[in-house]
Protein backbone atom coordinates (compact mmCIF):
# COMPACT_ATOMS: atom_id res chain seq x y z
CA UNK A 1 0.00 0.00 0.00
CA UNK A 2 0.84 3.46 -0.31
CA UNK A 3 0.69 5.19 3.19
CA UNK A 4 1.11 9.10 4.18
CA UNK A 5 1.78 9.19 7.74
CA UNK A 6 1.42 12.91 9.04
CA UNK A 7 3.63 13.51 12.56
CA UNK A 8 6.91 11.65 13.06
CA UNK A 9 6.26 11.72 16.65
CA UNK A 10 6.46 8.70 18.94
CA UNK A 11 3.12 7.05 17.32
CA UNK A 12 4.10 8.04 14.00
CA UNK A 13 7.56 7.18 14.35
CA UNK A 14 6.31 3.04 15.28
CA UNK A 15 3.62 3.11 12.83
CA UNK A 16 6.14 4.03 10.14
CA UNK A 17 9.14 1.66 11.50
CA UNK A 18 6.36 -1.15 11.42
CA UNK A 19 5.01 -0.48 8.38
CA UNK A 20 8.01 0.24 6.08
CA UNK A 21 9.26 -3.22 7.43
CA UNK A 22 6.52 -4.52 5.00
CA UNK A 23 7.51 -3.11 2.05
CA UNK A 24 4.48 -0.26 1.95
CA UNK A 25 5.32 2.71 0.16
CA UNK A 26 5.52 5.34 3.25
CA UNK A 27 5.80 8.77 3.23
CA UNK A 28 5.93 11.05 6.83
CA UNK A 29 5.23 14.60 6.78
CA UNK A 30 6.02 16.30 9.60
CA UNK A 31 7.61 20.08 10.55
CA UNK A 32 10.35 19.12 12.32
CA UNK A 33 13.19 18.50 9.86
CA UNK A 34 15.71 17.02 11.99
CA UNK A 35 13.14 14.37 13.56
CA UNK A 36 12.02 13.48 9.35
CA UNK A 37 15.72 12.88 8.99
CA UNK A 38 16.84 10.50 11.79
CA UNK A 39 13.92 8.64 10.59
CA UNK A 40 14.66 8.60 6.80
CA UNK A 41 18.42 7.48 8.03
CA UNK A 42 16.85 3.99 9.62
CA UNK A 43 13.98 3.29 7.50
CA UNK A 44 13.37 3.04 3.28
CA UNK A 45 10.84 5.91 3.52
CA UNK A 46 10.19 9.30 1.91
CA UNK A 47 9.67 12.41 3.81
CA UNK A 48 8.24 15.98 3.35
CA UNK A 49 8.99 18.82 5.45
CA UNK A 50 5.75 21.23 5.73
CA UNK A 51 3.00 22.09 7.28
CA UNK A 52 0.26 19.05 6.59
CA UNK A 53 -2.65 21.39 6.69
CA UNK A 54 -1.43 23.35 3.29
CA UNK A 55 -2.44 21.49 0.09
CA UNK A 56 1.24 22.20 -1.29
CA UNK A 57 2.99 19.96 1.03
CA UNK A 58 0.34 17.16 0.69
CA UNK A 59 0.96 17.25 -3.26
CA UNK A 60 4.75 17.23 -2.40
CA UNK A 61 3.48 14.11 -0.12
CA UNK A 62 2.03 12.51 -3.44
CA UNK A 63 -1.43 12.35 -1.59
CA UNK A 64 -3.72 11.83 -4.79
CA UNK A 65 -1.93 8.26 -5.22
CA UNK A 66 -2.04 7.06 -1.21
CA UNK A 67 -4.19 4.52 -0.41
CA UNK A 68 -4.46 4.78 3.51
CA UNK A 69 -3.68 8.19 5.67
CA UNK A 70 -2.50 7.91 9.40
CA UNK A 71 -3.12 11.42 10.90
CA UNK A 72 -1.22 10.94 14.00
CA UNK A 73 0.44 14.49 15.03
CA UNK A 74 0.21 15.71 18.98
CA UNK A 75 -3.06 18.29 17.25
CA UNK A 76 -6.22 16.77 17.45
CA UNK A 77 -7.96 19.71 15.74
CA UNK A 78 -4.94 19.20 13.12
CA UNK A 79 -5.48 15.20 12.32
CA UNK A 80 -9.43 15.73 12.06
CA UNK A 81 -8.88 18.89 9.68
CA UNK A 82 -6.09 16.89 7.59
CA UNK A 83 -8.96 13.85 6.89
CA UNK A 84 -11.69 16.38 5.98
CA UNK A 85 -8.63 18.00 3.53
CA UNK A 86 -7.69 14.44 2.48
CA UNK A 87 -11.37 13.31 1.26
CA UNK A 88 -12.54 16.59 -0.34
CA UNK A 89 -9.95 17.63 -2.30
CA UNK A 90 -7.95 14.18 -3.09
CA UNK A 91 -10.38 11.76 -2.86
CA UNK A 92 -7.66 9.81 -0.04
CA UNK A 93 -9.86 6.32 -0.21
CA UNK A 94 -9.14 5.52 3.54
CA UNK A 95 -8.57 7.77 6.16
CA UNK A 96 -7.60 7.31 10.20
CA UNK A 97 -7.01 10.30 12.32
CA UNK A 98 -5.80 9.51 16.19
CA UNK A 99 -7.47 11.82 18.66
CA UNK A 100 -6.38 12.36 22.24
CA UNK A 101 -9.87 14.00 23.67
CA UNK A 102 -12.45 11.34 24.26
CA UNK A 103 -15.51 13.76 23.48
CA UNK A 104 -15.42 12.91 19.64
CA UNK A 105 -16.18 8.93 19.78
CA UNK A 106 -19.29 10.11 21.57
CA UNK A 107 -20.61 12.08 18.74
CA UNK A 108 -20.19 10.18 15.65
CA UNK A 109 -22.15 12.59 13.70
CA UNK A 110 -19.15 14.77 13.43
CA UNK A 111 -16.74 12.58 11.82
CA UNK A 112 -18.83 11.33 9.23
CA UNK A 113 -19.21 12.58 5.56
CA UNK A 114 -20.97 15.83 6.67
CA UNK A 115 -17.93 16.44 9.56
CA UNK A 116 -14.33 15.24 9.66
CA UNK A 117 -14.41 12.82 6.97
CA UNK A 118 -12.55 10.55 8.95
CA UNK A 119 -13.23 6.40 8.58
CA UNK A 120 -11.45 5.38 11.55
CA UNK A 121 -10.82 7.02 14.79
CA UNK A 122 -7.90 5.93 17.20
CA UNK A 123 -8.12 7.48 21.28
CA UNK A 124 -4.76 6.16 22.63
CA UNK A 125 -6.48 6.96 26.49
CA UNK A 126 -9.17 4.79 25.43
CA UNK A 127 -7.70 1.91 24.25
CA UNK A 128 -5.06 2.00 26.87
CA UNK A 129 -7.65 2.42 29.45
CA UNK A 130 -9.48 -0.71 28.12
CA UNK A 131 -6.26 -2.94 27.61
CA UNK A 132 -5.34 -2.03 31.29
CA UNK A 133 -9.17 -3.12 32.64
CA UNK A 134 -8.70 -6.52 30.96
CA UNK A 135 -5.18 -7.09 32.75
CA UNK A 136 -7.09 -6.16 36.17
CA UNK A 137 -9.95 -8.36 35.72
CA UNK A 138 -7.40 -11.11 34.62
CA UNK A 139 -4.72 -10.40 36.94
CA UNK A 140 -2.96 -13.57 36.23
CA UNK A 141 -2.42 -12.74 32.68
CA UNK A 142 0.58 -10.77 30.88
CA UNK A 143 -1.18 -9.67 27.96
CA UNK A 144 -4.97 -10.39 26.84
CA UNK A 145 -6.21 -9.46 23.70
CA UNK A 146 -9.88 -10.05 22.27
CA UNK A 147 -11.27 -10.90 18.84
CA UNK A 148 -14.00 -12.08 17.26
CA UNK A 149 -16.44 -9.50 19.07
CA UNK A 150 -14.58 -10.62 22.44
CA UNK A 151 -15.50 -14.11 21.97
CA UNK A 152 -12.00 -15.54 21.83
CA UNK A 153 -9.31 -14.25 23.39
CA UNK A 154 -5.30 -13.96 22.97
CA UNK A 155 -4.37 -14.44 26.44
CA UNK A 156 -0.07 -14.76 27.78
CA UNK A 157 0.64 -16.22 30.85
CA UNK A 158 3.89 -17.32 32.74
CA UNK A 159 3.77 -20.63 33.94
CA UNK A 160 4.97 -20.66 37.54
CA UNK A 161 6.35 -23.49 39.95
CA UNK A 162 3.48 -25.50 41.47
CA UNK A 163 1.34 -25.00 38.04
CA UNK A 164 -0.55 -28.24 37.43
CA UNK A 165 0.67 -28.19 33.53
CA UNK A 166 4.42 -27.39 34.10
CA UNK A 167 6.25 -30.57 32.87
CA UNK A 168 3.43 -32.09 30.74
CA UNK A 169 3.30 -31.81 26.99
CA UNK A 170 1.17 -29.32 24.98
CA UNK A 171 -0.68 -32.56 23.29
CA UNK A 172 -1.73 -33.44 26.90
CA UNK A 173 -3.67 -30.31 27.57
CA UNK A 174 -7.29 -31.68 26.28
CA UNK A 175 -6.44 -34.44 29.03
CA UNK A 176 -5.88 -32.50 31.83
CA UNK A 177 -8.35 -29.32 31.21
CA UNK A 178 -11.55 -31.73 29.49
CA UNK A 179 -14.14 -29.91 28.29
CA UNK A 180 -12.30 -26.39 27.82
CA UNK A 181 -11.61 -24.37 24.33
CA UNK A 182 -7.98 -23.99 24.74
CA UNK A 183 -4.68 -24.21 21.96
CA UNK A 184 -1.18 -23.16 22.65
CA UNK A 185 0.11 -21.04 19.71
CA UNK A 186 3.64 -20.20 20.92
CA UNK A 187 5.71 -20.25 24.17
CA UNK A 188 9.00 -18.05 24.84
CA UNK A 189 11.62 -19.45 26.85
CA UNK A 190 14.31 -17.64 28.22
CA UNK A 191 12.76 -14.15 26.46
CA UNK A 192 13.33 -17.04 23.03
CA UNK A 193 10.17 -18.10 21.11
CA UNK A 194 10.63 -22.35 20.84
CA UNK A 195 9.39 -24.68 18.66
CA UNK A 196 5.62 -25.34 19.39
CA UNK A 197 4.19 -28.97 18.45
CA UNK A 198 2.56 -31.88 20.66
CA UNK A 199 5.55 -33.36 22.38
CA UNK A 200 6.79 -29.75 23.57
CA UNK A 201 6.88 -29.42 26.93
CA UNK A 202 6.14 -26.64 29.10
CA UNK A 203 8.58 -25.94 32.01
CA UNK A 204 8.70 -23.35 34.58
CA UNK A 205 9.25 -19.90 33.89
CA UNK A 206 7.61 -20.33 30.42
CA UNK A 207 5.73 -17.28 28.51
CA UNK A 208 3.08 -19.36 26.91
CA UNK A 209 0.42 -18.00 24.25
CA UNK A 210 -2.93 -19.44 24.22
CA UNK A 211 -5.95 -18.81 22.33
CA UNK A 212 -9.02 -19.69 24.67
CA UNK A 213 -12.79 -19.21 24.62
CA UNK A 214 -13.26 -16.03 26.27
CA UNK A 215 -15.65 -17.54 29.00
CA UNK A 216 -13.03 -20.34 29.84
CA UNK A 217 -9.94 -17.39 29.93
CA UNK A 218 -9.91 -16.86 33.57
CA UNK A 219 -10.10 -20.89 34.12
CA UNK A 220 -6.86 -21.62 32.15
CA UNK A 221 -5.26 -19.30 32.77
CA UNK A 222 -5.09 -20.25 36.35
CA UNK A 223 -4.01 -23.20 35.33
CA UNK A 224 -0.22 -22.01 34.73
CA UNK A 225 0.22 -19.79 37.67
CA UNK A 226 -1.54 -20.07 41.68
CA UNK A 227 -5.11 -18.59 41.27
CA UNK A 228 -4.41 -15.00 42.55
CA UNK A 229 -7.36 -13.01 44.72
CA UNK A 230 -9.60 -10.72 42.69
CA UNK A 231 -8.31 -7.07 42.15
CA UNK A 232 -9.62 -4.39 44.35
CA UNK A 233 -7.12 -2.00 45.97
CA UNK A 234 -5.51 -0.27 42.91
CA UNK A 235 -3.18 2.77 42.89
CA UNK A 236 -2.33 4.43 39.35
CA UNK A 237 0.80 7.02 39.71
CA UNK A 238 0.09 10.45 37.52
CA UNK A 239 -3.16 12.18 36.65
CA UNK A 240 -2.54 12.93 33.23
CA UNK A 241 -5.75 12.04 30.76
CA UNK A 242 -5.10 8.41 30.76
CA UNK A 243 -4.47 8.51 34.99
CA UNK A 244 -7.84 10.17 35.43
CA UNK A 245 -9.64 8.03 32.88
CA UNK A 246 -8.92 4.98 34.25
CA UNK A 247 -9.47 5.87 37.75
CA UNK A 248 -13.16 7.24 36.70
CA UNK A 249 -13.99 3.58 35.28
CA UNK A 250 -12.37 2.07 38.35
CA UNK A 251 -14.51 4.06 40.64
CA UNK A 252 -17.56 3.29 38.61
CA UNK A 253 -17.64 -0.31 39.03
CA UNK A 254 -16.45 -0.10 42.96
CA UNK A 255 -12.81 -0.41 42.94
CA UNK A 256 -10.60 1.41 45.51
CA UNK A 257 -8.30 3.87 44.14
CA UNK A 258 -5.75 6.24 45.24
CA UNK A 259 -4.26 8.36 42.66
CA UNK A 260 -0.45 10.12 42.89
CA UNK A 261 -0.06 13.16 41.12
CA UNK A 262 2.88 15.65 41.18
CA UNK A 263 1.44 18.85 40.59
CA UNK A 264 -0.92 20.50 42.71
CA UNK A 265 -3.00 22.41 40.34
CA UNK A 266 -3.78 18.88 38.27
CA UNK A 267 -4.26 17.15 41.85
CA UNK A 268 -7.12 19.70 42.76
CA UNK A 269 -8.55 19.62 39.05
CA UNK A 270 -8.46 15.88 39.42
CA UNK A 271 -9.85 16.15 43.01
CA UNK A 272 -12.93 18.01 41.28
CA UNK A 273 -14.00 15.82 38.69
CA UNK A 274 -13.37 12.50 40.44
CA UNK A 275 -15.69 10.59 42.63
CA UNK A 276 -15.50 10.94 46.63
CA UNK A 277 -14.54 7.49 46.36
CA UNK A 278 -11.03 8.10 44.67
CA UNK A 279 -8.55 9.58 47.22
CA UNK A 280 -6.32 12.02 44.93
CA UNK A 281 -2.77 12.85 46.33
CA UNK A 282 -0.33 15.13 46.07
CA UNK A 283 3.45 13.78 45.70
CA UNK A 284 5.90 11.91 43.61
CA UNK A 285 4.91 8.55 42.33
CA UNK A 286 9.24 7.84 43.51
CA UNK A 287 8.65 8.82 47.44
CA UNK A 288 8.74 5.70 49.05
CA UNK A 289 7.62 7.04 52.54
CA UNK A 290 4.36 7.98 50.87
CA UNK A 291 3.73 4.78 49.34
CA UNK A 292 4.62 3.44 52.27
CA UNK A 293 2.20 5.49 54.25
CA UNK A 294 -0.85 4.86 51.68
CA UNK A 295 -0.33 1.48 51.99
CA UNK A 296 1.08 0.64 48.13
CA UNK A 297 1.89 -2.88 49.93
CA UNK A 298 -1.71 -3.66 50.28
CA UNK A 299 -2.28 -3.01 46.65
CA UNK A 300 -3.21 -5.72 44.11
CA UNK A 301 -2.58 -3.48 41.29
CA UNK A 302 -0.17 -0.67 40.78
CA UNK A 303 -0.45 1.51 36.78
CA UNK A 304 2.32 3.61 36.36
CA UNK A 305 0.86 6.14 33.32
CA UNK A 306 2.98 9.83 34.29
CA UNK A 307 4.42 11.23 30.97
CA UNK A 308 7.96 10.10 32.27
CA UNK A 309 9.19 6.63 31.23
CA UNK A 310 11.92 7.08 33.86
CA UNK A 311 9.39 8.38 36.35
CA UNK A 312 7.25 5.19 35.48
CA UNK A 313 10.15 2.34 35.43
CA UNK A 314 11.29 3.24 38.83
CA UNK A 315 8.07 4.14 40.61
CA UNK A 316 7.00 0.55 39.42
CA UNK A 317 9.99 -0.96 40.35
CA UNK A 318 9.67 0.51 44.33
CA UNK A 319 5.99 -0.38 44.39
CA UNK A 320 7.36 -3.99 43.58
CA UNK A 321 10.01 -4.08 46.36
CA UNK A 322 7.36 -2.10 48.74
CA UNK A 323 4.78 -5.64 48.02
CA UNK A 324 2.60 -4.15 44.88
CA UNK A 325 1.00 -7.48 44.11
CA UNK A 326 1.01 -6.80 40.28
CA UNK A 327 2.97 -3.62 38.78
CA UNK A 328 1.74 -2.35 34.92
CA UNK A 329 3.65 -0.31 33.52
CA UNK A 330 3.62 2.41 30.86
CA UNK A 331 6.58 3.45 28.49
CA UNK A 332 6.51 5.26 25.42
CA UNK A 333 10.30 4.68 24.04
CA UNK A 334 10.48 1.14 22.61
CA UNK A 335 14.10 0.31 23.74
CA UNK A 336 12.51 0.72 27.21
CA UNK A 337 9.96 -1.59 26.76
CA UNK A 338 12.12 -4.39 25.35
CA UNK A 339 14.68 -3.84 28.68
CA UNK A 340 11.44 -4.24 31.05
CA UNK A 341 10.43 -7.72 29.63
CA UNK A 342 11.09 -10.10 32.11
CA UNK A 343 11.94 -7.64 34.92
CA UNK A 344 9.98 -6.88 38.32
CA UNK A 345 7.91 -5.48 36.20
CA UNK A 346 5.36 -7.66 35.66
CA UNK A 347 3.71 -5.74 32.16
CA UNK A 348 5.66 -2.66 30.00
CA UNK A 349 3.09 -1.20 27.74
CA UNK A 350 3.79 0.72 24.88
CA UNK A 351 1.28 2.98 23.54
CA UNK A 352 2.55 3.08 20.26
CA UNK A 353 1.86 -0.53 19.56
CA UNK A 354 -1.42 -0.25 21.02
CA UNK A 355 -1.88 2.44 18.01
CA UNK A 356 -0.63 0.17 15.45
CA UNK A 357 -2.79 -2.56 15.88
CA UNK A 358 -5.91 -0.72 15.64
CA UNK A 359 -3.92 0.73 12.33
CA UNK A 360 -2.82 -2.66 10.91
CA UNK A 361 -6.23 -3.99 10.04
CA UNK A 362 -6.82 -1.17 7.74
CA UNK A 363 -3.15 -2.30 6.11
CA UNK A 364 -3.86 -5.67 5.87
CA UNK A 365 -5.27 -7.17 2.63
CA UNK A 366 -8.40 -9.71 2.23
CA UNK A 367 -11.03 -9.41 4.81
CA UNK A 368 -8.77 -8.62 7.79
CA UNK A 369 -11.43 -7.40 10.91
CA UNK A 370 -8.43 -7.60 13.31
CA UNK A 371 -4.49 -7.52 13.81
CA UNK A 372 -3.02 -7.35 16.67
CA UNK A 373 1.03 -7.69 17.90
CA UNK A 374 2.00 -10.37 20.57
CA UNK A 375 3.90 -8.31 23.56
CA UNK A 376 7.24 -9.55 22.53
CA UNK A 377 6.55 -7.69 18.94
CA UNK A 378 7.17 -10.07 15.85
CA UNK A 379 4.32 -12.84 16.07
CA UNK A 380 1.06 -11.42 14.79
CA UNK A 381 -2.41 -12.64 15.53
CA UNK A 382 -5.04 -12.51 12.37
CA UNK A 383 -8.76 -12.49 12.41
CA UNK A 384 -9.81 -12.63 9.08
CA UNK A 385 -13.54 -13.38 7.06
CA UNK A 386 -13.64 -16.58 4.65
CA UNK A 387 -15.92 -15.41 2.17
CA UNK A 388 -16.71 -17.15 -1.43
CA UNK A 389 -17.43 -20.53 -2.16
CA UNK A 390 -14.89 -24.06 -3.18
CA UNK A 391 -14.86 -22.20 -6.61
CA UNK A 392 -13.45 -18.63 -5.66
CA UNK A 393 -12.19 -19.35 -2.54
CA UNK A 394 -8.83 -20.81 -1.13
CA UNK A 395 -10.05 -21.64 2.41
CA UNK A 396 -14.07 -22.21 2.01
CA UNK A 397 -15.26 -25.65 1.55
CA UNK A 398 -12.10 -26.92 2.96
CA UNK A 399 -11.08 -28.72 6.32
CA UNK A 400 -8.66 -26.70 8.02
CA UNK A 401 -5.94 -29.35 8.10
CA UNK A 402 -6.45 -29.27 3.83
CA UNK A 403 -5.01 -25.41 3.57
CA UNK A 404 -1.65 -24.90 3.01
CA UNK A 405 -0.30 -21.72 5.54
CA UNK A 406 3.30 -20.91 5.66
CA UNK A 407 5.89 -22.70 8.12
CA UNK A 408 4.94 -22.53 11.74
CA UNK A 409 1.39 -20.17 10.66
CA UNK A 410 -1.41 -21.50 12.26
CA UNK A 411 -4.92 -21.71 12.51
CA UNK A 412 -5.99 -21.59 16.12
CA UNK A 413 -10.05 -21.34 15.63
CA UNK A 414 -12.72 -20.62 13.93
CA UNK A 415 -15.56 -18.20 14.57
CA UNK A 416 -19.32 -19.51 13.42
CA UNK A 417 -22.30 -17.47 14.95
CA UNK A 418 -22.24 -18.84 18.17
CA UNK A 419 -20.45 -21.82 17.52
CA UNK A 420 -16.94 -21.99 18.67
CA UNK A 421 -14.74 -24.20 16.96
CA UNK A 422 -10.53 -25.15 18.26
CA UNK A 423 -8.40 -25.90 15.20
CA UNK A 424 -7.76 -29.74 16.54
CA UNK A 425 -11.88 -30.15 15.53
CA UNK A 426 -10.46 -29.48 11.95
CA UNK A 427 -14.27 -28.20 10.92
CA UNK A 428 -14.88 -27.46 7.30
CA UNK A 429 -14.45 -23.47 6.46
CA UNK A 430 -17.77 -21.82 5.86
CA UNK A 431 -18.75 -18.37 3.61
CA UNK A 432 -18.97 -15.93 6.45
CA UNK A 433 -16.55 -17.35 9.03
CA UNK A 434 -14.17 -15.57 11.15
CA UNK A 435 -11.03 -17.33 11.21
CA UNK A 436 -8.14 -16.85 13.74
CA UNK A 437 -4.76 -17.03 12.53
CA UNK A 438 -1.88 -16.98 14.34
CA UNK A 439 1.63 -15.41 11.92
CA UNK A 440 5.07 -16.20 14.13
CA UNK A 441 7.04 -14.37 11.35
CA UNK A 442 5.26 -10.84 9.33
CA UNK A 443 6.83 -11.58 6.15
CA UNK A 444 4.44 -14.43 6.05
CA UNK A 445 1.76 -11.90 6.46
CA UNK A 446 1.06 -11.20 2.99
CA UNK A 447 0.60 -15.49 1.82
CA UNK A 448 -1.96 -15.56 4.80
CA UNK A 449 -3.45 -12.24 3.44
CA UNK A 450 -3.66 -13.95 0.06
CA UNK A 451 -5.29 -17.08 1.28
CA UNK A 452 -8.41 -15.04 2.38
CA UNK A 453 -8.67 -13.18 -0.54
CA UNK A 454 -11.64 -14.33 -3.37
CA UNK A 455 -11.08 -14.69 -7.05
CA UNK A 456 -12.35 -12.10 -9.42
CA UNK A 457 -15.10 -14.52 -10.41
CA UNK A 458 -16.98 -13.90 -7.23
CA UNK A 459 -17.41 -10.47 -7.86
Amino acid sequence: MKILILGAGRVGASVAENLASEQNDITVVDTDATRLAALSERLDLQTVVGDALKPSVLRRADVDNADLMVACTASDALNLVACRLARTMFSVPLRIARVRSAEYADHPELLGEDGFCVDHLISPERSITQYFRRLIDLPEALQVLDFADGRISVVTARAMLGSPLVRHAVGELQQLMPDTDVRIVEIFRRDKPIPVDARTQIEVDDEVVFVVDSRQARRVVRQFRQAEKSVHRVMIAGGGNIGLRLARELAKDSYSVRLIEYDRARCELLASELPDSVLVLHGSATDEALLEQEGVADMDTWIAVTADDENNIMSSLLAKRLGARKVITLINRPAYGDLMQGSRIDVALSPAQITLSEILRYVRRGDVVAARRLRRGGPEVLEAVAHGDRRTSSVVGRELSALRLPSGAMIAAVVRDQQIFMADQNPVIEDGDHVIVFVPDRRQIARVEKLFQVSAAFF
